[in-house]
């Protein structure tokens, strides 16, 4: 019989099972081990971070307070990330709304410099287009090293902007290589992104606190 293709998700899933309570009882069991996991993980990033946090989310309120725009990137489920990003700081829930913009939000700009150009250029080269010493780049990679996001940090640098990393395992080319890195210390993708959006969330309230 042909393995499913999604097999990989849940290997404890056997294609002859055939006892259903076993069944749900593992996918039970899976599901809340996931959960206690991210809880945990989110909770271990958020108290490692506490200071880095503050400091960042000052530092953002600073620019913001000078005419600054949060400009956010990120591949693959980052870009999800950055997109959320985005659409928290310029409709919030609460507080006051902040001008923000999605680097991977057009679609014409994306493919046209992936396929002129290059694919590693297709934050910094926006960067180029839209970035003012006084704003902010925020840019997500759960492995910390993917080779357009750290480009774009470098434009970043060198326009004097603002820059806030978010990364997963031990940071990786990241650190280092921007303002503020919040890492999130897991071997888990989904683990990461999770406490990446805690970690964006807490970064947003710091800086609707610390505004002028």
């Amino acid at each position: 019989m042909t393995a499913e293709p999604t097999g990989f998700l849940y290997p404890f899933i056997e294609s002859e099972e055939r006892d259903a309570e076993a069944l749900l009882a593992d996918l039970g069991r899976s599901a809340l081990s996931k959960i206690a996991e991210s809880h945990a993980v989110r909770a271990e990033t958020l108290e490692r971070c506490a200071t880095e946090l503050l400091s960042a989310g000052r530092a953002m309120a600073d620019r913001f307070g000078r005419g600054g725009r949060l400009l956010a990137f990120g591949n693959g489920g980052s870009s999800t990330d950055a997109d959320s990003a985005v659409a928290l700081f310029r409709d919030p829930p609460s507080g006051r709304p902040l001008p923000a913009l999605s680097l991977v939000d057009d679609r014409a700009v994306l493919t046209a410099l992936a396929n002129d150009i290059g694919f590693d250029v297709v934050f910094s080269r926006q960067l180029i287009a839209h970035g003012r010493d006084v704003d902010i780049a925020v840019g997500f990679s759960t492995s910390g090293g993917s080779s357009n996001v750290l480009r774009a940090f470098e434009e970043a640098a060198r326009r004097g902007m603002l820059t806030v990393g978010l990364a997963g395992y031990e940071g990786g080319a990241m650190l280092g290589a921007v303002d503020h890195c919040l890492v999130v210390r897991s071997q888990s993708i989904h683990r990461i992104q999770e406490a990446q959006d805690a970690l964006m969330l807490r970064l947003w309230s710091v800086v609707q606190e610390a505004l002028p």
